[in-house]
């Protein structure tokens, strides 16, 4: 029996509860390929707003096959994702539309669901365990660009420009009056895209190690007829060696990078005197003991595993800080170690990330 009361650490010793615990992770896997599923399907956009739904009816609506779709719908409902209205017909409840259809919206999950390549992921965790190498973004090849877009433009659209920007001390009025500005680790070009969408005056530099990465920004960038835009690939430690930027963000990624420590002194020589370097990070805390009690903190381990530790140790040496490892403490430590005097952590009441904005 474990001595540990602690709810939060304690897996307890009840046989029954503990095989539950372990067969509704089993189920959670299934319950997860089927959202993918149904949303690659478009099931879920077909039953918005349409009231309860038989199997015929939605087959018919989405060119599948009806016994395929009565079955998928009967597992829906029996995950309470559907309501179940009696005599096999089915309804898409109203609080499932901006999680599972409105793909514009900043909840929208759908697309989070993990496809085909989690097989691919898994198989190459073998590997990383018995070498201690990670993958790096670029790795991941083209659809690993794509990972999260919809999500980012979200966020860029409806947080980055009307709520933080215009937050940050002066920051604003020189991107309106013209500034020149660097994404480093810009993944998809979400970040980037959007400010030079919004702040034609000034230059932006979108800079990622992952050749696919740029492509995929730079064909985007054609698209949106963005002039003040240049791509760069390019590690984050590679910027210029003397002052060239007014403004400088890096969203989510410090803890993906494999030499941290080289990429904010690079951010410190390339910022100008009065330049502001703006960053997006996870919210967590230094102890593990103190993370414990977010509900979605295996997810995260998941994702760090798969994703942003495997990057961050995939050069040998790597700094391996994983989703969590850039805590409040570790990135004013590492930042004020670099040079950098003025730390200001913003809190927008946003539930995963947390902000900062830095000055020399």
């Amino acid at each position: 029996m474990t001595s540990n009361s602690d709810p939060a650490t304690s897996v307890g010793d009840d046989p029954r509860r503990y095989a539950f615990t372990v067969w509704n992770y089993r189920q959670g896997e299934i319950v997860a390929a089927m959202i993918y599923l149904g949303n690659e399907l478009g099931f879920y956009k077909a039953m918005a707003g349409a009231g309860p739904l038989g199997a015929a009816e939605l087959a018919a609506r989405t060119g599948q096959h009806e016994r395929w779709v009565l079955e998928w719908l009967r597992l829906q409902a029996a995950a309470k994702l559907l309501d179940y209205c009696g005599d096999e017909r089915f309804q898409l409840p109203d609080a499932a539309i901006n999680l599972l259809v409105d793909g514009e919206h900043k909840t929208f999950a759908a697309g989070e669901f993990a496809g085909p390549g989690m097989a691919d992921s898994l198989q190459r965790l073998f590997e990383n365990f018995r070498t201690g190498l990670g993958n790096s973004y670029e790795d991941g090849g083209p659809e690993g660009a794509h990972r999260g877009e919809c999500r980012h433009w979200q966020a860029a659209r409806n947080d980055l420009i009307p709520r933080m920007i215009p937050s940050l001390d002066g920051v604003e009025e020189k991107l309106k009056a013209g500034a020149v500005v660097a994404d480093v680790g810009c993944g998809d070009g979400a970040a980037v895209l959007a400010m030079a969408e919004t702040y034609p005056n000034s230059r932006f530099v979108g800079i990622d190690a992952s050749r696919h990465a740029v492509a995929l920004v730079e064909r985007k960038a054609a698209e949106m007829g963005l002039g003040n835009v240049e791509l760069r690939h390019a590690d984050g430690a590679d910027l210029p060696g003397e002052a060239t930027y007014d403004f400088l963000i890096t969203l989510d990624c410090i803890h993906d990078m494999t030499r941290p420590e080289a990429v904010i002194a690079a951010i410190k020589r390339s910022l100008n005197d009065d330049g502001t370097w703006f960053i997006k990070d996870i919210r967590s805390k230094p102890r593990f003991e103190d993370n414990l009690r977010k509900p979605m903190l295996a997810m995260m381990y998941g994702f760090s595993l798969m994703s942003c530790m495997s990057s961050a140790m995939s050069e040998p040496g790597g700094a391996g800080l994983g989703t969590l490892g850039f805590n409040p403490e570790v990135a004013e430590r590492m930042i004020r170690a670099a040079g950098f005097t003025q730390f200001r952590m913003h809190d927008f009441k946003d539930p995963g990330n947390l902000y900062y904005e830095v000055r020399h």
